[in-house]
């Protein structure tokens, strides 16, 4: 048997690497031949190498994973990530595609494996009907995040959202950073920005989101580069340029 050639495409590089990791046990069976870091950049990376299964995030930027797959239609099987169990998983299972529930875990990844595998002789579906239910069934409001739930050492610490200064990429964790409180959680940053009130908390860099409330001071150091000192912590935290625009009118 030929192994199954996949497509990764998310646009957080520690989440396609989580898969790389996921993925390697697999070998013989299943191949990662592209990874792609959006939508469109998935189905360029996909017209090039026509894999037979596609691992797409929902949530990516330019086109997102549930345009992506409208694309494929029926010409490679779909396998949604998402981070939200909102995202319809009765129509997940009701129709012809498998989803996989962020953080990723072994068990689960390997059940998707053996699902695949034990279909392979079988044509991909048109996935077209399930995205409408999904699209349908997306709910219109989200409930936003309240509390931050962090272990530290043998106890789970827990504290109010509104009390974090700001939040940071940390290689595989994020980090969480409060007047009292400097913690890593599991949960990465993207997935923690869907679940944030934006009217409070800006994202100002690729790996950093601030507490607007807490911003004390916008610091211009040249054309290029600009810091927030924020209320409550020592540490500056640059603004990228992308974001520059949060803050004309401050």
């Amino acid at each position: 048997m030929n192994a199954l050639r996949c497509l990764i495409a998310d646009d957080e590089p520690l989440m396609r690497e989580r898969m790389r990791e996921l993925m390697a046990p697999h070998e013989g069976r299943c191949e990662i031949v592209a990874e792609a870091t959006n939508g469109d950049d998935a189905l360029q990376k996909f017209n090039e190498t026509r894999p037979d299964v596609c691992f797409l995030d929902i949530k990516m930027p330019v086109l997102t994973g549930l345009q992506v797959a409208a694309e494929i239609g029926d010409a490679a099987k779909i396998v949604f990530c998402t981070a939200y169990d909102q995202f319809a998983v009765e129509a997940f299972e009701r129709g012809a595609v498998d989803y996989l529930l962020k953080p990723i875990e072994a068990d689960r990844l390997k059940l998707t494996v053996d699902r695949l595998i034990d279909q392979i002789a079988i044509p991909p579906d048109d996935v077209t009907p399930v995205l409408h239910l999904i699209n349908s069934r997306e709910p219109r409001t989200a409930e936003k995040l309240r509390w931050i739930k962090a272990l530290v050492g043998h106890d789970v610490k827990m504290f109010p959202v509104d009390d974090v200064i700001f939040f940071q990429s940390d290689t595989k964790y994020t980090r969480v950073v409060t007047e009292h409180e400097d913690v890593l959680i599991r949960t990465s940053l993207k997935e923690l920005v869907d679940g944030l009130d934006p009217q409070i908390f800006w994202q100002v860099h690729r790996g950093a989101v601030v507490n607007v409330n807490r911003i004390t001071k916008i610091t211009r150091e040249g054309v290029e580069k600009h810091s927030l000192v924020l209320k409550g912590t020592d540490e500056k935290i640059s603004v990228s340029r992308h974001f520059f625009h949060l803050f004309k009118q401050m």
